[in-house]
């Protein structure tokens, strides 16, 4: 779970450090390739997966498929993003790589990736707000093998106790109504992360886009409503003073006390949601005046980079088609606790598991970081909402004044 633990800003730097060793050292790839060699090389980020994992067998297996061998080398998300650019710039990118959705923006810029229908790859199967974090200048660079994104997990318990119907939480009045009664039912309302990462900003966006808020605008009403909301909370003893240096993890383990009615988390912890040993329900994050908000999508695409030998392509394509046929993202996705980026497998993934069903509704809603043509901006957008976010619920700052400064702050950078 790579997801949202990004150094999106490094690795957006990294795009002007790509000759120095801030960059990162080595690549893992091969260099003086040929189309015939047999060998191909590929990346991702999951070195939690070692060679004996379904993972690690089903890249192995693309590659027999294709009638090659594949050496896999997996890094940590960021080191990832950095040791792309340098081993771009080298000449020895990998054949194929996973890279985390943010990223693919940063990749293209440095003109490392190749648009997938130059090389042959089909993308019309895949929910359009999925690929939309791989999309720029209208055209896809990468295929994702799924999606994560956030919901409110609830504790059935602490609910009951204070006579709340789930279902009855659709705006955030009657959410905030239900936190003041499990409050005056003795019980803690909901905890998230608000820390200074992209973890904080990833986890304020359903709000700040559920308010209708605009990442280009930061400082409008609508961005202003949704930090007005997360400080009141904080300041009514809704939501605990921790939130600003919890990260997704710690937040998790709050709410697994037992203690919170609510957690605003992701589908990486269903597991561990089975383990709390209190019967537990996912909602949708809700847009303030009705309707599920619009969160982020977390995930990973596969990403054909730029080759010296173009004749290398047609196996490349073959593997990623692999990769992201129907029955391998439904065993890839069911294995990352992902949701399928196509409605059929998505299907599969609900017939096997009704939980998952609110899961592939909040995914439907969700939108990409990156998406809209922010692209590279992102980084630098994000990085001053996590800060208005610290300044606002530390008291350090209005929820006002906080994002008009990181309006400025966004203003001065891009010039």
């Amino acid at each position: 779970m790579t997801h949202t633990r990004i150094a999106l800003a490094a690795v957006a730097a990294c795009t002007a450090l790509v000759g120095t060793a801030a960059c990162g050292g080595g690549s893992g790839a091969a260099s003086g390739k040929s189309a015939d060699s047999g060998t191909y090389t590929f990346w991702d980020p999951y070195p939690q997966f070692d060679g004996s994992s379904a993972w690690a067998k089903l890249v192995g297996t693309c590659g027999t498929k294709a009638g090659v061998t594949v050496k896999r080398t997996a890094y940590d998300t960021t080191d990832l993003g950095n040791k792309a650019l340098l081993a771009a710039q080298q000449g020895n990118a990998p054949d194929v790589m996973l890279v985390d959705n943010p990223v693919v923006s940063t990749l293209v810029e440095a003109g490392i990736l190749n648009k997938m229908n130059e090389v042959g790859i089909p993308t019309t199967s895949v929910q359009k707000n999925i690929i939309g974090a791989g999309v720029v200048d209208g055209a896809p660079y990468g295929v994702p093998i799924g999606a994560n994104t956030l919901a409110l997990f609830y504790n059935k318990n602490v609910l009951a106790a204070a006579h709340i119907d789930p279902a009855s939480i659709t705006t955030w009045d009657t959410l905030t109504a239900a936190l003041e009664k499990v409050k005056a039912a003795g019980k803690k309302g909901i905890t998230f992360s608000a820390i200074g990462t992209e973890e904080g900003s990833f986890q304020f966006l359903p709000w700040f886009w559920g308010a209708k808020g605009d990442l280009t605008h930061l400082d409008n009403a609508d961005g202003q409503a949704a930090l007005s909301l997360w400080k009141d909370w904080v300041d009514q003893g809704l939501a605990p003073n921790d939130v600003l240096n919890n990260t997704q993890t710690t937040s998790w383990q709050e709410f697994a006390t037992g203690q919170y009615a609510f957690g605003e988390n992701g589908t990486w912890q269903l597991a561990n949601a089975k383990k709390t040993g209190f019967p537990y329900g996912v909602i949708s994050i809700p847009a303030r005046d009705g309707g599920a908000a619009p969160a982020p999508t977390g995930g990973e695409f596969v990403t054909v980079p730029v080759q010296k030998d173009s004749a290398r392509y047609t196996t490349s394509a073959k593997i990623v088609s692999c990769l992201t046929n129907d029955a391998n993202l439904l065993s890839t996705d069911t294995t990352l606790s992902y949701v399928a980026p196509t409605q059929t497998a998505q299907n599969q993934q609900v017939s096997a598991a009704a939980e998952l069903r609110p899961w592939v509704e909040a995914v439907a809603a969700a939108r990409g970081r990156t998406s809209n043509g922010l692209g590279t901006r992102y980084p630098v957008i994000s990085q001053q909402l996590w800060a208005a976010v610290q300044g606002a619920l530390s008291g350090s700052k209005s929820p006002a004044s906080a994002l008009q400064a990181a309006q400025k702050a966004v203003e001065n950078h891009q010039g």
